[in-house]
């Protein structure tokens, strides 16, 4: 096995006054937190896509990191150099699970017999590293949008040919995920949309998508995969029209289709604001409809209307994503970092950087989450809030026994209504302000 970070040592906590760059100043996979280890609150995922893959490229810029690990690019011996790179990785920073996408793993071939024959070769040499190491999968999907013949969609092509291809891929992906023991398998459908209403059959494209996703979960099922199945909603970019827009959209289509007992969500931090919403929004709407389960740990640029894919800084975001993510009581998935170094930090070294600031700063966001729930005042003015339907005419709108006529009786015996609570919501920003830097 080659090595490829031997000037980069183990990464370790030492706390907070750490100036040491390659430690951890908040991560403390063994602290323990609300009664269990810091390690199982956030279950840390390496996407292969971007720590092993993206080399720094954007729409007017050719690469600027080199992930060739000294072979040459599109061959069986870079695939088997990015393994052992990765595993690596992995075992420095203390990660215990793996994303993946089909053709992150293998050069994808013009023959898919030959993708296939290449995937069942270096799926064998993972197997071998994650029995040796201990390293998971955490999920896997297929890549359903890079290769020209997905221009229109995949589950949402025109073309039956490509509908095809896409099963074929889908398939394989599913079976390398039940090879690697993976806790689920994703769709984000990155060009399952449209860009004009003149040329699109939405209800056409929508249900072939849900057809697509029922072939999936029965053959999954039908192979000994046990774990959930996730959309990863998302609103635009490529197409500017997705059909998993956010979180409410992606329930709303899977209980229409009848995939909402083997689907959950996959809800990105950049995606959440690039729908107009709040990372906690879209967590929030995924939890109290028994959908939240895993998380790409990112973030976005608010000031771009794309998707930057960045590390996690952000403590505010990181802290009421955990205090959501706490509320509901954890993950069925974990926590995957879905980001890439900015095209400037080129080096080895700043891949570990980035690990290291998403790592401290979901660290520090679950050390905060926890604080804001033991101080219990958010809980308490929420509580007496919706105080009135605790009793009287509010417990009767509850618990069904009111009808119109009993409501607009007691309005008429009123007169007038009287003022609602104070949202006190100054006083509540200024607690999740004093937890934090208090």
């Amino acid at each position: 096995m080659q090595q490829f970070f031997t000037n980069i040592p183990e990464i370790k906590y030492e706390g907070p006054q750490s100036q040491n760059p390659f430690a951890f100043k908040f991560y403390d996979a063994n602290r323990i937190i609300l009664g269990k280890p810091m390690k199982e609150h956030l279950p840390f995922a390496m996407a292969w896509w971007h720590n092993l893959c993206a080399e720094g490229t954007d729409m007017f810029g050719r690469e600027t990191a080199d992930k060739s690990f000294g072979c040459p690019i599109g061959t069986m011996e870079h695939a088997k150099a990015k393994v052992d790179a990765g595993f690596e990785f992995m075992q420095k920073l203390g990660i215990e699970y793996f994303c993946f996408h089909d053709v992150d793993l293998v050069p994808e071939a013009e023959d898919i017999n030959e993708t296939n024959r290449r995937l069942d070769e270096i799926s064998d040499y993972i197997l071998e590293k994650m029995d040796r190491t201990g390293i998971k999968c955490l999920w896997g999907t297929a890549n359903m949008f890079s290769n020209p013949r997905f221009m229109s969609g995949a589950g949402s092509s025109c073309s039956a040919e490509v509908y095809c291809f896409a099963a074929a891929q889908i398939k394989k992906a599913l079976e390398l995920t039940v090879k690697f023991g993976g806790k689920g398998y994703v769709f984000w459908g990155g060009r399952e949309g449209y860009e004009s209403l003149i040329n699109t059959d939405v209800a056409f494209e929508e249900q072939n998508i849900a057809r697509l996703m029922k072939m999936a979960v029965e053959y999954g099922r039908k192979i000994g995969f046990c774990g959930d199945f996730y959309i990863e909603p998302k609103p635009k970019e490529p197409m500017k029209h997705q059909y998993d827009f956010d979180a409410a959209t992606s329930i709303g289509f899977l209980r229409k289709y009848g995939l909402d007992k083997d689907f959950k969500l996959n809800i990105e931090a950049n995606h959440a604001t690039l729908a107009g919403h709040t990372f906690q929004h879209e967590l929030r709407i995924s939890a109290i409809n028994g959908m939240l389960g895993s998380i790409d740990a990112n973030q976005g640029d608010l000031l771009l209307g794309w998707d930057t894919d960045e590390f996690p800084f952000d403590i505010y975001e990181t802290t009421l994503c955990m205090y959501e993510v706490l509320k509901a009581g954890g993950l069925t998935g974990g926590f995957n970092f879905d980001a890439k170094n900015r095209r400037s930090s080129k080096t080895f070294e700043d891949m570990f950087h980035g690990f290291i600031l998403g790592m401290d700063s979901y660290a520090l966001g679950l050390i905060k989450a926890a604080k804001l729930l033991e101080d219990g005042r958010i809980d308490e003015n929420l509580r007496k809030r919706y105080a009135d339907f605790q009793s009287g005419i509010g417990k009767t709108i509850v618990d069904g026994t009111a009808d119109l006529c009993s409501l607009a009786e007691h309005a008429s015996e009123l007169g007038k209504t009287s003022q609602p609570q104070s949202g006190k919501q100054e006083y509540l920003q200024s607690i999740v302000n004093g937890i934090l830097f208090g």
